[in-house]
Order: C-alpha cells, then sequence, then structure tokens
C-alpha cells in the first residue's frame, strides 16, 4: 500500500469513526425551553435531577411562552426541544404547527399555578389599582369626555387622585411571553370591559393594544432584569411572576389588584384577580430515545419536588390542590397525550 492510499484509508477510518460515534451518542440531555415563569422551578427539578448520578442535568433555556413553542413544534427528531414550558395553554395555532411538522402526540402537564403581579421597589409607596385603572395607565387609546383618543394620562393620579402622583413608568414582557398573554386577557381585556365608558367604544383586541409612547418598557424575557430595574427606578413598576416578588421580598412589593394582595394563599384560593396555571408540554415520542425524559417527569411530580414543602414550594411555585396533583400524577404514570380534538 502507498503511503497515499494508507492516508485516505486513515481518513476514511476516522471519518465513520466519528460517523458512529455521534449516531451511538445522538443526544444524551433532555433539552428544555419556554417560559420565563416556568423557568426557575423547572431549573430546579433538573438540579436535582442531574445530582442523581443517573442521568446529565436537563439543558433549560428561558425562551418565553411562544418562543418555546415555536422551537418545540419546529420539527420532530433530536435537533428540536423534547419538553416545553409555558405561562399559558398551548393554542390551536401552535398544535396545528406540531402536527404538520410531525408531532403528534404530546403530553399536557399543570404544575401548579401562578399570579402575575405589578411591583414597584419598596422604597416607594405601595400601589393598590383596580385592573380598569391599570387598562387606563397602560391602553393605547382611552375614552374621554365620549371620544376616543391616544391616551393622555402621564401620572397615576391623573387616573384617579387617591394614586401617587407619580409618573406612569410599567416594565414588562415582549409579545412572545405567556405572561404578556396572560396580562392580556386577565389584566387589560378584564379592566377594559370594567370602565363603563368604554362600552360600545372600545372593545375586543383594542382593548389589549398597548400604548407605544415610551410607557411601557419590553423589558424583554430576564424577569429578574425587571427586578433590578424597579431597585434601580422606585417609581417604575414591573410586570411578572409571583415567584419573582416572592424571591426578592427584601427589595419590592406587590401591589394590591381589587384591594386583594398577591400572597400565596390568595392565588391559590383563587381570590387574587390576576391568576393562572401553569404547564410544560412533552413530545411523547422522545421519551425512551433522549434519555431519561420519563424519569424527569417524575422526578417533578414525586413529593419532594412538588408537595407541601417540596422544594418547588420553596421556589415560590403555588401549589396544585391534592385532587389535581394526583390526576397530573396519573398523566406521568400513563403518558397520557393531550386530546387535541377538543380545541
Amino acid at each position: 500500500m502507498t503511503l497515499k492510499s494508507t492516508l485516505v484509508a486513515l481518513a476514511a477510518t476516522a471519518v465513520l469513526a466519528t460517523g458512529f460515534a455521534g449516531a451511538a451518542q445522538a443526544r444524551d440531555q433532555i433539552r428544555i425551553v419556554g417560559s420565563s415563569t416556568v423557568f426557575p422551578f423547572s431549573t430546579a427539578v433538573a438540579e436535582a435531577f442531574g445530582k442523581t448520578g443517573t442521568f446529565k442535568a436537563p439543558i433549560v433555556e428561558s425562551t418565553g411562552t411562544g418562543g418555546g413553542f415555536k422551537l418545540f413544534c419546529a420539527g420532530a427528531g433530536d435537533s428540536y426541544p423534547d419538553i416545553s414550558n409555558a405561562s399559558r395553554r398551548i393554542k390551536r395555532s401552535e398544535i396545528d404547527a406540531c402536527q404538520n411538522n410531525g408531532i403528534q402526540d404530546i403530553i399536557e402537564l399543570v404544575v401548579g399555578y401562578d399570579g402575575i403581579v405589578l411591583a414597584n421597589s419598596k422604597k416607594a409607596p405601595a400601589f393598590d389599582v383596580t385592573r380598569g385603572q391599570i387598562w387606563k395607565a397602560l391602553s393605547a387609546t382611552v375614552v374621554v369626555n365620549g371620544a376616543v383618543v391616544p391616551n393622555p394620562y402621564k401620572t397615576w393620579n391623573e387616573i384617579d387622585p387617591k394614586l401617587p402622583a407619580e409618573k406612569i413608568e410599567v416594565l414588562g414582557p415582549p409579545p412572545t411571553s405567556g405572561t404578556r398573554d396572560a396580562f392580556n386577557e386577565l389584566v387589560l381585556e378584564k379592566g377594559c370591559e370594567d370602565v363603563a365608558e368604554n362600552k360600545g367604544l372600545i372593545s375586543g383586541k383594542a382593548c389589549m393594544k398597548i400604548r407605544e409612547d415610551g410607557v411601557f418598557v419590553e423589558a424583554g424575557e430576564n424577569d429578574n432584569l425587571i427586578v433590578q430595574k424597579l431597585v434601580a427606578n422606585p417609581t417604575a413598576l414591573g410586570i411578572f411572576g409571583y415567584s419573582y416578588l416572592e424571591e426578592n421580598a427584601d427589595k419590592i412589593q406587590g401591589s394590591h389588584v381589587g384591594g386583594v394582595a398577591p400572597t400565596y394563599e390568595n392565588v391559590q384560593a383563587g381570590t387574587y384577580p390576576v391568576s393562572r396555571p401553569l404547564f410544560f408540554y412533552v413530545k411523547k415520542y422522545q421519551i425512551g430515545s433522549v434519555p431519561g425524559i420519563a424519569e424527569y417527569l417524575n422526578e417533578f411530580f414525586s413529593d419532594r419536588a412538588i408537595a407541601a414543602n417540596g422544594y418547588l414550594e420553596g421556589k415560590g411555585l403555588i401549589l396544585l390542590s391534592p385532587a389535581e396533583l394526583a390526576k397530573q400524577r396519573d398523566v406521568v404514570k400513563n403518558l397520557t397525550p393531550l386530546d387535541t380534538a377538543a380545541f
């Protein structure tokens, strides 16, 4: 054999070896994307799961709920995420995108509840606002003297003299965020309906159009960054999930909404008006393809994680009722896919 043919043979062997190694390894780590609100809970489970030593800790990315579903539904196979966290339920359009890309069986799991809070620095007075007042502060248009006009309000006391004489400045999530979706539905739409002068003049999607004159600032998917900005700017308010309020209770305070405080007990009981369930979605066909997915689900719904006094409650997750927890554990046990025909 000549030197040239020897080198060619060695190169071919190396290529084959690399190919077989890649095929054998495929992907040995669960990949999770989605909601920034669910992110700290998913990360806590990933860390605990990785410490068992049986499987690698999953990779968890905070992409926002909408961004997570785009990645999750983009295709089948190991190049795409296995799990998508969500701070709202999956939409019919997202199910269609998944199915069009070969993703048929999706497992839906409810992991707990969350309250959306409007918080500010403890260096400033606490707020007590109604959903109607929040809508008046943030809506692109309002009704003044019977006419629909661009929002003229610059300070909170212009909306109601009982509110602070502070500039309206609110930091919140972008449109890709499930928190933004829930805020639109639970605060802006409901607040718009509560304002008597709107009847017949502003309704539907127009209720959820946020002003673009600098009063509302999209602060990205990093809720910790919003907290930092509130500390630096005591007159600003920020919108994010309850867990971030609890984690930073030494620095920020939650506003009362309709006279109700954003506490664990009020969110769990449903008396706090801006609460919602939290979800994650799993590609059933990936179970067995990527090692550890079933085991990760079992860890998430174990007593040590999701039951009373578990480590997720310590992270600020508002727990499911015992009956709802039993229902979700049954889904985990049987790997029951979501009935998409019901949407």
